[in-house]
């Protein structure tokens, strides 16, 4: 397989990137006014480094000690990976309505994490099934090669379980969503103005997002809207073969990682920022935590701190919705080896 080569080529290419970063003392953003430490940047070069020998080495005849290590080394790097790609939703919103781009060094790290998740997950599972017994391609047990014709399943809709669950954590959107419509539409909600909330939010404001709201429509809405139109695609048979609409890829299988890499890219990340305002908000609100002063348009402590519980509830919820579907969608199209008994529908 070309991924555990991939993997040791991005290790080389991580760490060298962290290492002149360090050296050179630029500055790499994890958090709004902070920045990576040059120790934690060279931590995560030899992590890097290690995670790539390992990725090679699980293609390999091991010992048991061999199996251990290479197990250890990305069970290790993984959640170390997927916390860095903490800020990828963020810098989308703000690539995709031309707000600006407020590190180029932080937004290279986050992508440089999420390309070594993805990586790291691919050749993690490829290895278990490896070690397993089974096919590291298709995850079956047969005979022969694992590099032959692929049959797919035939397209199918969620389980009803599914759908139910997913449509529960799509409605914590709406408190969020709801609030900012209002403002956007001039009402007021939670002790917040809706002028004030124009005046502040156009400030710095690009184009498609002053268009947006002129039409009553927040743009950070919108980016909600086409992580729901996603969602949906995951939990349908149009997510599967593209529908008339699509003209000349009417009726064509839909490529499954063409869903499933933006689900998984951005549904991890929304789901860790969500639980964390979501559990932040209510330590606030009893006082465990420190409150967060009132800044414009906001007017009161507690108006700010419920924002902040919609914001955990919309971002967690559509995280969290984002990989319930994004599981199913793939168990539902996983392709198996035509070798492999019971398949009948050879690509």
């Amino acid at each position: 397989m070309w991924v555990p080569t991939a993997a040791a080529v991005w290790g080389v290419l991580y760490a060298a990137v962290e290492v002149t970063w360090a050296v050179t003392g630029t500055a790499v953003q994890w958090k709004e006014h902070s920045a990576y430490a040059p120790g934690v940047q060279l931590f995560l070069a030899a992590l890097a480094l290690l995670v790539g020998g390992a990725c090679l080495a699980s293609t390999r005849t091991l010992t048991a000690l061999g199996r251990v290590a290479v197990a250890t080394a990305l069970i290790t790097a993984l959640p170390v990976l997927v916390v860095g790609t903490n800020g990828l939703p963020i810098y989308f919103v703000t690539i995709a309505t031309l707000s600006g781009i407020e590190s180029a060094t932080g937004l290279a790290q986050v992508l440089l994490n999420t390309a070594g998740a993805a990586l790291v997950l691919l050749v993690g599972l490829s290895y278990r099934r490896r070690l397993r017994g089974d096919c590291p391609r298709c995850g079956r047990p047969h005979a022969g090669a694992s590099d032959g014709p692929l049959t797919h399943p035939a397209a199918s809709r969620a389980p009803r379980r599914t759908r139910v669950a997913v449509y529960l954590l799509m409605c914590g959107l709406l408190p969020w969503a709801g609030s900012k419509t209002i403002w956007t539409l001039g009402g007021n909600a939670l002790g917040v103005a809706g002028d004030d909330w124009q005046r502040t939010s156009s400030v710095g404001a690009s184009g498609p997002a002053k268009a947006t709201a002129s039409a009553g429509i927040d743009v950070t809405v919108l980016a909600a809207m086409v992580g729901i139109f996603l969602l949906l695609g995951l939990l349908y048979v149009w997510g599967q073969v593209f529908p008339r609409w699509t003209l000349f890829l009417s009726g064509r299988r839909v490529p499954r990682l063409l869903p499933l890499i933006p689900a998984w890219l951005t549904g991890v990340p929304l789901a860790m920022y969500g639980a964390a305002l979501t559990v932040m908000a209510p330590l606030i609100a009893v006082g465990v935590m420190p409150g967060i002063e009132p800044s414009p348009p906001f007017t009161s402590g507690s108006g700010i701190t419920w924002f902040v519980e919609f914001g955990g509830l919309a971002f967690g919820g559509l995280g969290i919705g984002l990989i319930v579907a994004a599981r199913s969608y793939a168990a539902r199209t996983r392709p198996v080896c035509s070798s492999a008994l019971g398949m009948t529908q050879p690509e």
